[in-house]
Parts: structure tokens; sequence; C-alpha cells
């Protein structure tokens, strides 16, 4: 692996004091989690439904009005958020991989939910240009507290593919290409006034970071304003980031990633004018699903990053400093986890990835003894 200014992360302490109680099996490869003001959850599964869970009836609904979706290798239904104001507008929105085989993108819509049925179903964005195959569509959501959206979008898959003999990935870096970007939109869709690269010619006016590879957890931190986001590398070389406006994170110029044949991706770990990881994960945690722990339920973790991880099957507590990260330490699971939040009652959440699929509660050892 090239020297860089990171040193990569491999074994860490496990973490003390807590136990997991799985809520619900039976899921057919979740993907994301959230919650309605009555505490019940919805839950994406990414052959492309949509489920409302009771959990104490221990009850699920499939919720019906969802777009078609691409639901192939790393394609389908894929994240979810509410709108801030859904209490009075009933807002939802999906992530989805649209499209077929040949040509499919990530999107984004928006409907009402009312009862079991989603309504007034609008896209609001389509990452351009169109790509083929069923890899790295991204397509984590975040809130920011100035009511705009931010969305990753993947680079489009891995070497050979490309797109009119370019390869997918070097879209990372180019303005005309939503490829490899987290952008940021109003809750319509529209394009906010201050995005950094308006203005710059033939530059996407959606973008707001660029030289991603696939960035599957997202989280905006509404005490500090801090925004965060952890990406698969290739093979090895799994990063999490504090993403800012116009900020350039290298993908594929600068990496730790080697190809999965081999060799290095790129001979750099850090140029001028493109931002370091704070952490690089390798060998590959493969992380997904990205939540600041903001619950009292485990006071010594608040304020704390909760990365999910699939090849690892475990999520990786994340000790911050501010912006700095200061230490980590393992919660094993034994299941590739898809994603990992905080519920409203202050416990950490988690989907696993399987065709059985699970949520899973988890708790301080003393309530489950």
């Amino acid at each position: 692996m090239p020297e860089g200014p990171v040193s990569p992360s491999d074994r860490v302490p496990e973490a003390e004091g807590w136990s997991a109680q799985v809520l619900l099996e039976g899921l057919e490869q979740p993907w994301a989690m959230a919650w309605l003001p009555d505490s019940t959850m919805l839950i994406t599964e990414r052959s492309g439904r949509l489920l409302h869970f009771h959990q104490k009836e221990q009850r699920k609904v499939t919720i019906d009005g969802i777009p078609d979706v691409y639901a192939d290798g790393q394609g389908g239904l894929l994240d979810l958020v509410l709108h801030p104001d859904f209490d009075s507008n009933r807002l939802i929105y999906v992530t989805f991989a649209e499209g077929n085989k040949d040509r499919n993108q990530t999107a984004v819509a928006r409907a009402e939910l009312h009862g079991n049925e989603l309504v007034n179903m609008e896209v609001i964005f389509r990452a351009e240009p169109a790509k083929s195959g069923n890899q790295h569509f991204g397509s984590r959501m975040a809130w920011l507290e100035d009511g705009t959206l931010l969305v990753s979008v993947g680079d489009g898959g891995n070497r050979p593919s490309s797109i009119d003999g370019t390869l997918s990935r070097d879209y990372a870096q180019k303005l005309t290409a939503h490829l490899g970007k987290i952008i940021r939109i109003r809750d319509d869709g529209s394009v906010p006034e201050d995005n950094p690269f308006l203005g710059i010619n033939n530059a996407l006016p959606e973008i707001w970071t660029i030289g991603h590879r696939n960035i599957q957890g997202l989280t905006a931190d509404k005490r500090s304003g801090n925004v965060w986001a952890n990406e698969h590398g290739s093979r090895g070389g799994d990063e999490l980031n504090l993403a800012t406006s116009g900020s350039n994170y290298g993908w594929p110029l600068v990496t730790y990633s080697r190809e999965y044949f081999g060799p290095r991706i790129s001979r750099h770990t850090s140029k001028p004018g493109m931002v370091d990881p704070l952490i690089v994960w390798t060998p590959a945690q493969a992380p997904s699903g990205l939540t600041i722990y903001t619950g009292e339920i485990f006071k010594e973790w608040n304020g704390n990053l909760f990365s999910g991880g699939l090849r690892g099957e475990q999520i990786r507590r994340i000790i911050l400093d501010g912006q700095t990260v200061i230490g980590e330490e393992a919660l094993t699971i034994g299941y590739r986890v898809r994603d990992v939040r905080t519920g409203p009652d202050g416990y950490l959440y988690l989907l696993t990835a399987e065709d059985d699929g699970k949520l899973i509660k988890i708790i301080p050892d003393v309530e489950y003894k």
C-alpha cells in the first residue's frame, strides 16, 4: 500500500457494554429505515418494496405506490428520508436505480404518504449521464439545517465499466457529470443559489462535492453542522471524509485503493487541492450506513459516529474530538451491516444486508440480561 498522510485502520478494540436484540427477521435485502412520528418505522428493501413496521404489534404492511426500480446487483430501492416538515406535508423521499441494465441512473423521488399508499409521486432528480451495469449507485441522503438535501451518487462502476469510451470512474472528476459526487438540491429538486460550482462553464449546478467512488453512508450533525461521509474504496482504501461544499476528495486520481486484480489505482494518496480522508480502512470494511449518535442510552457514545460494515460484519464506533478522529472501536455483529441509525428513543438500530435480513436494536448489556 502506498505511503500517505493517513495510516490505514485495521483491527480495533471491541466496544463493551452492549448487546444486540433482533426485532425483525425475514427482510429481503433491506437498505434503509426511517421513523414516522408515531414511532413506527419505514424500511426499504432493495427488490423494490417499502414496508411499514409496527414494532409493538410485530406487524409489517407493504406500502403501495413505489416507482419501478432496476433491481439488480447493487441497484434497486435504496435510501429513504422523511421531509423535515413531514408532520404537515407528509412527504417522504426515496433514492432508487431507474432504468435497465443497459441504461440506468440514480434517481430521487418524493411522494406523500397517506395510510399505506404513496401518492403524487414525482422524480425530482436523475443523475447524468446514464450508465450501464449494476454497480455504484451511491444513494444516501441527508438533510442540512437550511432545508436543502444532500444526495450521494456513485461513480458508475468498476473498471472496465465505461461511458462513451471513458472509464466510468473518471467522471468523478468531471463537473459535467453527477457521477462520483454529492449533489445538493432543494426539497423540490431545484438548485440552491449558493451551490459551489454555479457559474462555472458546463458544470452541472447540483454538484456540491466531487471525487468520490461510492458513498453509502452520509449524515449531517445538526449541532455542529459537520457533514460526514463514508465511501467504498476498491481493494482496500475505504474512507471516512468530512464533506464540505466545493471540495474535491480525489477519486480516482488520489486513493489508497488497489485494482481488484492487484496494482495500485494511483501512486498518489494525497495532492494539493484535494482533501485527505480522516480514516482509511484497509482491509476493506465496505462501509454502508452512517449515523451520529445523539441519544442518552449510551451517554459515553454521544457525539460519536457509527459506521456500518458490509464486509467487516460490524459497526465501527468512531470517537471524535470536534472534527478529529481520536479512536475507533468495533461492535461485531456477525452479519453484513447495511444501515445504522440513531432512533428517536436514543437506541442504535441497524439493518443487515442478507436475503434474510434483520432489524437489530443495540441495547445496554444490563437491559438484555
